[in-house]
Parts: C-alpha cells; structure tokens; sequence
C-alpha cells in the first residue's frame, strides 16, 4: 500500500471494502461564514466555519483486482471529532473515529480494531500529521505552510498554484481565483516516485453554507512497483451548521487489536 493513500486509505478506502450506512435524521443547519487563515499576499483562500457537518452516500476504492463500493456516512465535529462509516447492502463492515489525540477503526467483517495516536501516523507518513490536517483534507480546505516557510504562488489557468516544502516532501494546492475553494492538493516525496492527489468537484453549497463544498472528493495513490489507489467519495447528501450530532463508537468483545494499519 502506498503509504501515502494509507491515512486517506483507512478512512475511505477502507470503508469501501466494508462499511455502515445508517438513515441520518435531518437536522437544522445554521448559517456558515468563511473563516480567514493565514496566505500569502493576493491569494484568495475561503475555508469552511460550520460547527457540524453530516453527509452521506458512496465510496468506490479500486486497488490492483480489488474494486469495491459501499454507502458512507460522514459526521464532523470541528476541530474535535471525524466519524466514518461505511456499509455493503446494509450491514456495517468498518467504523472510524478521529479526534484531535487518537484514531481509532474497527472492522466488523475481520473483526478487528485499531487504535492508535497521530504519533504511529507520522512515523508511518515520514511527515508530522495532525488531526486538524486531516479534517482540512476531508473537507477540501486550504492547508497553510509550516511557520517560517514561504510559498511559492503562480497562476494557472482559472487557479492559483501554492507550494511548499514539508519535511522530504511537497505539497501543491490549487485554489479557485473565484471562490477561493481548494480543486486540488497533491503531496509528493522529493526522493521517491510516490504520490498523494486529492481531486475536488462538483462543488455544491448545501443548506446553511455560505461557500461551495465538494460533493466528489477522489484519491490517488501512486508508487512505481505497486499497483495505483483510487478512492473516490460521491456525496448525495450535506448538512451543515451548529446542531449537534452523535458519535457512536464501541468495540465487540472478542475482537482482536491491530498494531498496523494496512498490509
């Protein structure tokens, strides 16, 4: 498994081999704003403020022979808890739950969990990771540069192009000069031919948003000798705002602990 696709993978891909679908109650959406962040001078950038975010529909993960879909369902609590779930015809395979110190996923068909701290993640990576880099990705939001490091800007085409050096790798993004919306981030290694695309479209802007999100979000993982990761999650349904949503998380007795994600 390119060990970039592995974060992204184990919460999307993974849901596609399995995963729970459960009907979301509807709930009442407040008024969003964008929220400023750091950028360079003449960059437009509008990332997301909702309090909650609740979505659903399908995820495809395609991986060598493997090609698997399944429902998802998608709960955001800002800056403290991601939600995932997935499901084939119905019956849970695989849940995760993401907050700020942990993550955590069991898969019901293996009947196995993980649990584990970011720590195990960017070791796993070769690059620190973070909760809230993870909620940015999810949500197609802009990821500003480490403190003291400067971007490079360029326009291209109906975009602007930002990048930077992170550790040994680098990160492109591609922000709408209109809307100010991420429409693509790829992360690549300065010495190795691998590669993480993350493609945004569709951009829709749901009830009590003030700014477009992505209902197509599609992953690639790239890596010479192995086969290629696409993930791609194609949402039916979006709500956004301050109610608020449960975030239901247990582990069946008898289940065995993993200490990796991935094979």
């Amino acid at each position: 498994m390119n060990k970039f696709a592995l974060l992204l993978a184990a919460l999307v891909g993974l849901l596609g081999g399995a995963g729970c679908h459960r009907k979301l109650v509807p709930a009442p959406a407040a008024p969003t704003k964008t929220t400023a962040v750091p950028a360079p001078a003449g960059l437009k950038v509008a990332n997301t403020s909702f309090a909650h975010l609740n979505g659903r529909g399908k995820v495809r993960f395609e991986r060598g022979p493997t090609n698997q879909s399944a429902n998802f369902n998608l709960r955001v609590r800002r800056d403290s808890a991601i939600w995932l779930s997935g499901s084939l015809l119905g019956i849970e395979g695989v849940r995760a739950l993401l907050t700020p110190d942990s993550v955590r996923i069991v898969n019901r068909l293996e009947k196995t969990y993980f649990v584990g701290s970011y720590s195990y993640l960017s070791q796993l990576l070769g690059v620190p990771v973070a909760y809230k880099q993870v909620q940015a990705i999810l949500l197609g939001d802009y990821l500003p540069p480490p403190t003291g490091t400067r971007p490079t800007v360029q326009a291209e085409a109906d975009n602007q192009a930002v990048r930077y050096p992170l550790a040994a790798l680098l990160l492109e993004q591609l922000l709408s000069q209109s809307t100010g919306r991420v429409q693509q981030l790829k992360i690549s290694e300065a010495n190795a031919p691998r590669s993480l695309t993350v493609s945004y479209a569709d951009f829709q802007t749901p009830p009590g948003a003030d700014l477009p999100l992505a209902f197509t979000v599609s992953v690639v993982g790239q890596q010479s000798g192995a086969p290629t990761t696409n993930a791609t999650l194609n949402f039916n349904r979006v709500e956004v705002g301050s109610a608020r949503l449960e975030f239901p998380f247990n582990v069946p007795k008898g289940y065995e602990r993993q200490t990796k994600l991935g094979k």
